[in-house]
């Protein structure tokens, strides 16, 4: 098979995965928009962010508590998650030695490939009895984004050492021709070069942290109400809807839907974020 040939194959291949993709996400999205609509035609949109409570069997469907807690917590997270993934990646690229680097990278990927029920059954071990020392009840907002953060953490720093091991090697020469020290370099030519990139994998892991369940469950408590100090028990859209939908019926079943149609516009907006921030190398 020529050259030419084998390209067209590869591009027909990936052209029906990509068609096949975007077509299960349109599915999901419809499924999701269907069985929302009852509640929406009957209740309207403005119902789901100023009702009094969220008491869906007797007609109250305010999920403006449940929205606020996933915001918080997710944003807890990445701001925890966030200057430790970069640090770590720029320690284990161009600071650790040989060894210790080849074994962080292996204890980052497995980080990453642990389950969150996993995490969730070691936050609610550890993490919380510590909260519980400070401030009772202990399963709360800061524990729950103590437990995001950590699970975050391996995106953030597996997507900065991808884009740090991207930056031009003149870059560097220019670097050093200018007499700048490594430090300088770093700060100065290598972190802001790769802006983008960082920006974009912190989206991607908010994302990963706003569809988080199980890990969410076990520790923040499941109580709805607004947060008001990080020691509040608080309940996310993602565990409202592990917690309810098996004995849901009606027009609490579409409000629930309500629920996982408000996530996947969230997490549209942070890939919109992400993809708008380019993802590369900025040139000077």
């Amino acid at each position: 098979m020529s050259r030419t040939a084998r390209d067209t194959c590869l591009l027909l291949g990936l052209s029906v995965a990509a068609i096949v993709a975007s077509g299960i996400l349109l599915l999901i999205i419809l499924f999701l928009s269907t069985e929302a609509w009852p509640v929406f035609s009957q209740v309207g949109l403005l119902k789901f962010a100023f009702d009094e409570a969220w008491y869906p069997t007797e007609g109250a469907f305010d999920l403006k508590p449940m929205l606020v807690a996933s915001f918080a917590m997710s944003m807890l997270s990445i701001m925890l998650a966030a200057p430790l993934g970069i640090a770590s990646a720029v320690f284990c690229r161009f600071y650790a030695p040989p060894v210790v680097r080849r074994a962080y990278q292996w204890i980052i990927i497995l980080l990453a490939g642990i389950p969150s029920v996993v995490l969730g059954l070691w936050g609610l071990t550890v993490i919380v009895p510590l909260i519980l020392m400070l401030a009772p009840p202990g399963a709360s907002l800061l524990a729950g984004s103590l437990v995001l953060a950590l699970m975050i953490v391996p995106t953030v720093a597996l997507t900065t050492q991808a884009a740090l091991a991207s930056i031009p090697q003149f870059y560097w020469v220019g670097a050093a021709a200018l007499g700048l020290s490594r430090e300088g370099t770093l700060l100065g030519v290598a972190l802001p070069a790769v802006r983008s990139s960082i920006f974009a994998g912190i989206m991607l892991a908010m994302a990963r942290a706003l569809g988080e369940t199980m890990a969410v469950l076990m520790v923040s408590g499941n109580v709805v109400q607004l947060p008001t100090s990080l020691f509040d028990p608080v309940r996310t859209l993602t565990a409202n809807i592990a917690l309810e939908m098996a004995y849901a019926t009606g027009d609490h079943r579409s409000a629930l839907f309500v629920s996982g149609l408000a996530l996947t516009v969230l997490v549209f907006i942070l890939a919109w974020v992400a993809r708008r921030s380019g993802g590369q190398v900025v040139h000077a």
